[in-house]
């Protein structure tokens, strides 16, 4: 008997489950702790967003967060200086973080490994004093941009923790789900196929530069847009907010959960972002805690919690077909050549 159909039950019990969760969670929980899961749910975009280039094509990138910084001092600008409605305003605070992730990209594309980690570090550290030396006197230097206004849907203004909680994790359901089908698709097929061998890739046709920058370019583009929302829900940013150590985080969640794996990387920000926070009672130790938790979870999951499975061809099926393939073709250039004999014969 398949086991297609089993899956495909177990799946949409766990999409129900999930929706009810959603739905039911800020009744229980307080306002600080919907305060934790809404950033759980930033966070999980911005390890979505940076999946793309380092769990699905393996780029080691961990200048993610000047993408994202991007993305939200362009809707702050935007939002303070013109008074635009600040969720307009995320497909342009995303497009803008997309250009200047080509222009980055494109000198350093052909660097690997460590050469590119080094570089991208460099990156998010020259995006975080441009904006403390208050660039063009926009970003606001050290003390950052102060009234950014609330969002609006449909007319509802959303201010409270429990409005956050529907805005954050319905972007993270809409993130996942694009993401999903990225992933499945040729273009997610081929940065798969980069990340597993390059030169092998190159050889069969994979054009591998310009699916690198367009991992680096999607990427980004989805960190700006997000960034819109944690401008939107702080209305007030800083250049704090996005230090090299928020790329760090993000490194770690795409890794911990396992590189490549969409429900993994929900799972890592909630271990690398929630957890912490449930430890907080014991002050000083619960950073060791979580240390030692992640250092047994690299020794016995060095692949995440949970790893991308591989994709499984049924190499039988495919042979037993081979004979079928070969007598089509050959049935097919009979019938184009007969027309011609015939012509020939008169």
């Amino acid at each position: 008997m398949s086991r297609k159909p089993f899956k495909r039950s177990y799946r949409a019990a766990g999409l129900i489950l999930a929706l009810l969760v959603f739905l039911l969670l800020p009744r229980f929980l307080s306002p600080a702790w919907l305060g934790v899961t809404n950033d759980v749910g930033l966070y999980a975009v911005l390890a979505l967003s940076l999946n793309i280039i380092l769990g699905n094509c393996g780029l080691f990138h961990m200048g993610h967060a000047a993408f994202y910084a991007v993305g939200a001092y362009t809707a702050a600008i935007l939002n303070t200086m013109y008074g635009i409605p600040i969720l307009w305003l995320m497909p342009v605070a995303g497009l803008l973080s997309a250009i200047f992730a080509l222009i980055v990209a494109r000198p350093i594309i052909h660097l690997r490994g460590d050469y590119l980690l080094v570089v991208t570090i460099g990156i998010v550290e020259i995006v975080r004093i441009a904006l403390v030396n208050d660039v063009f006197g926009l970003t606001g230097g050290s003390n950052g941009i102060f009234g950014i206004s609330r969002p609006v849907l449909f007319g509802f203004r959303i201010s409270r923790p429990q409005h956050f909680h529907y805005l954050i994790w319905g972007y993270v359901a809409i993130s996942a789900f694009l993401f999903h089908l990225l992933d499945n698709s040729r273009f997610g097929r081929a940065l798969k196929y980069i990340k597993q061998d390059e030169v092998a890739a190159e050889g069969n046709g994979i054009n591998t530069t310009h699916y690198k920058q367009a991992a680096f370019v999607l990427g980004a583009f989805w960190a700006g847009m997000t960034g819109t929302i944690f401008a939107a829900k702080m209305t007030i940013i800083s250049p704090e907010s996005f230090s090299f150590w928020e790329s760090v985080l993000l490194f770690a969640i795409v890794i911990l959960g396992g590189s490549g794996n969409i429900f993994g990387v929900l799972l890592g920000a909630f271990l690398i972002i929630g957890l912490p926070e449930a430890f907080r009672d014991f002050a000083d130790a619960r950073m060791l805690i979580f240390g030692a938790a992640m250092m047994v979870m690299m020794i016995f999951r060095p692949k995440g919690i949970l790893p991308p499975r591989m994709r499984h061809y049924n190499v039988q099926s495919l042979l037993g077909r081979f004979p079928q393939i070969i007598n089509r073709h050959i049935s097919g250039d009979t019938e184009n050549r007969q027309p011609q004999s015939a012509g020939d014969a008169s």
